[in-house]
């Protein structure tokens, strides 16, 4: 029997207990460790899945044999990390798209069948047409699980009698999520890849029924045809975003929060205005001059009214013979100075704004004061226009201690090996400490061990007692019983092996 088991089955019963224990642990965490470096690592594949999207994708992977695990209550799928590549090719290979859309796209070509008809391609080419489009759409920020679906006119021999081609836009999302001319963009989008459809034709919606397109332009602040409500929610959560982001760079997170209430004026309107100049400028001049000069009558008299009345060429003798005659007469028309001014008013304005600050009770009160003066100043708070800034502080709630996430696949290899070196720390730990226990224990010492302290020889041993033969040895002893000192003697051995070896080489050497 080897040493070590020897030195084990002659340790007590409660040391035997302690080390047997600590061998199932050790066992078990070697076994728990081992499992963990062995247990496949998921990624995530694709997240913001449609239900309906994620049972073909399933059913795709489980074709593959490549293992999955769904998360997010079916909207997540995450596969084996090693596994990643061959899970997109499986995908593509069947024809299944990781996108938002639960509609198929031109992959339906993929698969022709022989032997359909026009009829049977003209629909499949509408539904791939309306996949691809979804598709597309889901791409814009902001915008969920769009639906497209196509009124495709047939073609007509006349002119006249051809109908217009219609689409109808379906968003599983409100306006709100969506940036200003979102909407009118997806109109444009939608008209350009189809032929012979106008964007007046797209009709928008959004996933609570509300008309975006053609109602409004989607211009504007207000997406078109979104509700005041709808256009304020979105303003309030893009300044609250900006002034949120402002505190946690300056206190960290938790520290402070922000929230705003706009009131804007959503409504279009046109401003015309009329101004008059003090002087006005010369439309219309007219002028009448008549002019006369003549000289005095003659001797002998000339012809008309002053031969034949005497009193007038008296008169006109006293006059000293001369005539002028000065007729002079101007008329000016001034027109009005005045311009017409016409301006048109896009919606967005504020009417009013008020925004609430709440800061934790670990922030001095010194800092509240300044970071309420910068946000005012960043939200562009005009008190002559009623805006309104409020601070509170009070203490914030303790955030939940977040869950640890599972292990990084890059570390599964050096925890194992840290794994077994510690479990095997842990077992020559308890080893050592049950033998050095052993070893404390009082034995007790043999009456013969007081006897070969000093080598002693074997002349003067026998010289003491006469050694008698084995008949009178067998009658002398009692009967036989086992001896505890034998036991003795071979702990001493181990224990004391160098003194042992002493006194047996002494009695050798008398020999």
């Amino acid at each position: 029997m080897p040493p070590f088991l020897q030195n084990l089955l002659a340790l007590p019963a409660k040391t035997k207990g302690i080390v047997a224990v600590s061998g199932v642990a050790i066992l078990a965490i070697a076994f728990f460790m081992l499992k963990l470096a062995t247990a496949p690592a998921y990624s995530t594949l694709a997240s913001g899945l449609d239900p309906s999207q994620t049972g073909k994708i399933t059913a795709a992977l489980d074709t593959a044999g490549i293992g999955y695990q769904l998360e997010g209550n079916g909207t997540a799928l995450s596969v084996n990390s090693s596994q990643m590549a061959q899970a997109r090719i499986a995908l593509a290979s069947g024809g299944v798209s990781l996108a938002g859309g639960s509609q198929p796209g031109f992959e339906l070509f993929d698969k022709s069948k022989l032997g359909s008809s026009q009829f049977q391609q003209q629909v499949t080419y509408q539904r791939a047409l309306e996949g691809q489009l979804a598709n597309t759409i889901d791409g814009v920020q902001g915008v969920q699980n769009a639906t497209v679906q196509l009124v495709l006119p047939q073609d007509d021999l006349f002119a006249d009698q051809q109908s217009t081609a219609t689409a109808a836009v379906m968003l599983g999302n409100t306006a709100d999520t969506m940036d200003a001319g979102a909407v009118r963009g997806i109109a444009q989008l939608t008209a350009s890849s189809v032929k012979g459809l106008k964007p007046e034709n797209v009709t928008i919606t959004d996933g609570t029924g509300q008309l975006l397109w053609p109602q409004g332009d989607g211009t504007a602040t207000g997406v078109g045809g979104a509700t005041k409500q709808a256009t304020e929610a979105q303003f309030d959560r893009n300044l609250e975003t900006q002034l949120n982001s402002l505190l946690a760079t300056t206190l960290g997170p938790g520290k402070a929060q922000v929230r705003v209430n706009a009131d804007l004026n959503v409504d279009k309107t046109t401003q015309k205005s009329l101004v008059y100049a003090k002087k006005g400028v010369p439309d219309q001049t007219s002028s009448d001059v008549e002019k006369l000069k003549g000289a005095g009558a003659t001797a002998g008299g000339t012809a008309g009214t002053g031969s034949n009345i005497p009193t007038y060429s008296a008169g006109a003798a006293g006059a000293n013979g001369t005539s002028n005659y000065n007729h002079s007469v101007k008329n000016t028309h001034w027109a009005l100075n005045r311009t017409i001014t016409s301006k048109d008013i896009a919606p967005g304005a504020i009417n009013k704004l008020n925004v609430a600050l709440m800061v934790d009770k670990t922030v001095p009160p010194a800092t509240v004061t300044q970071l309420q003066k910068t946000i005012a100043a960043a939200a562009g708070v005009t008190p002559a226009r009623g805006d309104t800034i409020s601070s509170t502080q009070f203490a914030f709630a303790k955030p939940p201690v977040a869950k640890t996430g599972p292990v990084p696949t890059n570390l599964l290899g050096p925890l194992k090996w840290v794994g077994i070196g510690l479990g095997s720390l842990l077992f020559l730990f308890f080893v050592s400490r049950g033998m050095k226990r052993r070893e404390g224990e009082n034995l007790g010492t043999p009456s013969w061990l007081t006897e070969i302290e000093e080598p002693v020889s074997l002349a003067a041993l026998e010289a003491r007692t006469a050694v008698p033969t084995p008949d009178a040895v067998t009658q002398m002893l009692p009967p036989r019983v086992p001896d505890a000192s034998l036991h003795q003697l071979d702990q001493l051995m181990e224990r004391e092996p160098e003194r042992v070896a002493a006194q047996v080489k002494a009695w050798m050497a008398q020999d």
